[in-house]
């Protein structure tokens, strides 16, 4: 069962940027796609973004144009970067193999 491990989220000033990693115990070659979600309080679970073997990504409208999804075959690595944050992005943020396990989650805090 591959092993996905988040990092890189914290505290930040609206207008900051982050840059989100999720590192997998397997290659992420394997894996038809990967997606990152975030769930705020309250709230429901959203994708907003996924990208897939083939390349093709997606965004959520929310985050188009700020976030920008990519991926490192070489460390097995996806990454999040994210740009001009505002506090509605504060969430837990997950990175999700298609059909497969979710990570463990790392906080967004945007503060204005």
């Amino acid at each position: 069962q591959v092993q996905l491990v988040e990092s890189g989220g914290g505290l930040v000033q609206t207008g900051g940027s982050l840059r989100l990693s999720c590192v997998a115990s397997a290659s992420i070659l394997s894996f038809h796609g990967m997606s990152w979600y975030r769930q705020a309080p309250g709230k429901q679970r959203e994708k907003v973004a996924h990208i897939t073997n083939e390349g093709y990504i997606t965004y959520a409208d929310s985050v188009k144009g700020r976030f920008t999804i990519s991926r490192d075959y070489a460390t097995n690595t996806v990454y999040l970067q994210m740009y001009n944050l505002k506090p509605e992005d504060t969430a837990v943020y997950y990175c999700k193999v298609v059909g497969g396990p979710w990570g463990q989650g790392t906080q967004v805090t945007v503060f204005s």
